[in-house]
């Protein structure tokens, strides 16, 4: 199910594949009527034939615009059907693609994309329109499609226009395993997006180590709450049911059409992010609704808190597995911890302190914790190991892992070591492996505070704060200069409820200070705030904490309280 013949590695043909041995499985259902419908809601579907020769059709008309290897081919669509048949038939045409999050605002999406230097574009009208009051930043965009109804004056061919080829016009190309594939940018959490170069090989070894590892066989049906994610569904045999949200804005779901879909379709496996789980699971928690057709449920993006885990474990199917993949853009699946485990076992270790286990690393995946370091690594003989359970940052390799950056290319220098001409990625990340041989994650590098008696890490500290019933979450920043940074927490309560309506925002602080003050790693904190608003959380899973923009505000404002 999951290799292809070696003469051609092209992940688009695993499309082709699947529709040969299922041609009638619903490939795709995608929600219809108006937004204010929630129950039983009409869906349009598109079985995996139709699908695959939709993508071939499109694939045979981009060919004859001249996209195939070797030309980057920007995708500004909408996820959904197009945006998956879109996808499909780029790659088939053995063309780049390049995937922006749209969320990211529209400065920084034009930064990206100029900085792939793409041969052209296939976009919705109005994307067409903002390119091309940009268009000095795209000198080689010469090959656009427009996806939707042209407007006066747009001189492109539309969608329809190459639909109009025959699926059996399209030629495949060759690919080799290591032919590029596409273009993926980092969420930009802690600096500028970079893109992260995706090869054929690449996408077709996460596809396997993800059907191996969660045991995902062909005849589920998954919705698809994070595009990326739910993507190559269909060349695993699962059908996916785009839900009835915004992508870009998760924690602001709305849990009733989410379970809603889940009854409809009778679902058995789902992709979400930490926020949009922390939705649904007060949700489930407060109503008493549940999903019991739900057996796989996955989260990431960010730690999941246990108490969500909880909630969610409670509302789907008694043998049902809630797990939490681990990796990055440029890594990524790398590992992943079943909420059992957590629940029966490191939750307990998180609150004190010990950071989040993450789990056991995938198969394909080997990886080492070294000597933390903010230097280029440029050889692994420069890359010290320290001992069992000491924190260091943690280093990767392995067929899922990306080999370059192709924009911001200064850093990969930062990032990828040369072992004898394998790449090992260094993620960034800081933590220590355990006897069993579990990382346990404690922060990012470039977020660890540093004080003249020592460093803390933002996982460590944070987690001893949110054991408190009123603290939403909480964010670890250093105030001042590095190797002198005032250790300081940001709070943020939750929502106004019977909890924190019955304590005032002094109480919340002093009560924390009391909880750091109890805990050895903790209790040199030296200061604590309450977040005027929400903390800044990234565009893509709406959980990954902003804290360098965190650290900022922090700065200014002691910096007023002490003048």
């Amino acid at each position: 199910m999951h290799d292809l013949p070696s003469a051609n590695a092209n992940v688009g043909l695993r499309l082709s594949r699947q529709a040969s041995l299922s041609p009638d499985t619903i490939a795709i259902a995608s929600p219809m009527g108006s937004h204010r419908i929630r129950d039983n809601r009409p869906y349009q579907t598109i079985s995996m034939r139709d699908l695959d020769n939709r993508s071939s059709s499109i694939a045979a008309g981009l060919q004859s615009l001249g996209i195939g290897p070797g030309k980057r081919i920007g995708l500004l669509v909408r996820f959904g059907e197009d945006f998956i048949a879109l996808v499909f038939a780029v790659l088939k045409t053995g063309a780049t693609l390049v995937l922006i999050d749209p969320g990211m605002g529209r400065r920084n999406l034009i930064r990206c994309l100029a900085a792939t230097n793409p041969d052209g574009f296939l976009a919705i009208p109005m994307a067409h329109a903002v390119l091309r009051i940009f268009h000095s930043q795209f000198p080689n965009a010469k090959l656009n499609v427009t996806v939707g109804k042209r407007w006066p004056g747009m001189p492109v061919p539309s969608l329809a226009d190459l639909e109009r080829f025959s699926p059996s016009a399209f030629r495949s190309p060759g690919t080799k395993p290591d032919d590029s594939a596409a273009i993926i940018f980092t969420t930009g959490s802690t600096g500028p997006p970079k893109g992260v170069l995706y090869t054929h090989r690449t996408f077709n070894s996460q596809i396997y180590q993800v059907a191996s590892h969660y045991a995902i066989q062909p005849g589920g049906r998954d919705l698809s709450c994070f595009p990326l994610f739910g993507l190559f569904n269909a060349v695993m045999g699962t059908t996916t049911i785009l839900p009835d949200m915004n992508p870009i804005r998760p924690a602001d779901v709305d849990p009733v059409r989410l379970l809603n879909a889940i009854d409809q379709w009778q679902i058995n496996q789902s992709f979400g992010s930490p926020a949009l789980w922390t939705k649904v699971g007060g949700y489930c928690q407060t109503s008493g609704r549940r999903a019991p057709s739900l057996r796989l449920v996955l989260s990431a993006g960010a730690p999941v808190p246990a108490r969500v885990l909880k909630q969610i474990r409670s509302a789907i199917h008694p043998d049902g597995c809630v797990h939490t993949p681990y990796g990055a853009t440029e890594a990524l699946p790398i590992a992943s911890i079943e909420s059992r485990t957590v629940l029966e076992e490191t939750s307990a270790l998180t609150s004190s302190g010990a950071g989040t286990c993450v789990g056991h690393r995938f198969s394909g995946i080997r990886w080492k914790v070294i000597r933390i370091t903010d230097d280029p690594i440029q050889t692994m003989e420069q890359a010290i190991p320290i001992a069992e359970r000491e924190i260091g940052e943690l280093m990767v390799c392995g067929d899922v892992i990306s080999k370059s950056y192709v924009t911001r290319t200064d850093q990969n220098a930062m990032h990828k070591v040369d072992d004898s001409g394998t790449v090992w990625h260094r993620m960034g990340d800081v933590g220590y492996l355990d006897e069993q041989d579990r990382f346990w994650f404690c922060g990012r590098k470039s977020q660890r505070v540093t004080t003249k008696h020592g460093t803390l890490h933002t996982e460590t500290i944070e987690a001893v704060v949110n054991t408190h019933p009123a603290i939403y979450r909480s964010a670890l920043v250093g105030v001042g200069q590095a190797n002198e940074q005032s250790p300081t927490i940001i709070l943020e309560p939750w929502p106004r409820s019977k909890i924190t309506s019955k304590i005032s925002k002094a109480q919340i602080i002093n009560q924390v200070r009391q909880l750091l003050d109890s805990n050895e790693r903790s209790r040199s904190v030296e200061r604590v705030v309450v977040y005027p608003k929400k903390l800044p959380t990234d565009i893509r899973h709406n959980s990954k904490i902003f804290r360098e923009k965190l650290t900022e505000w922090a700065n200014k404002h002691f910096r007023k309280i002490t003048h």
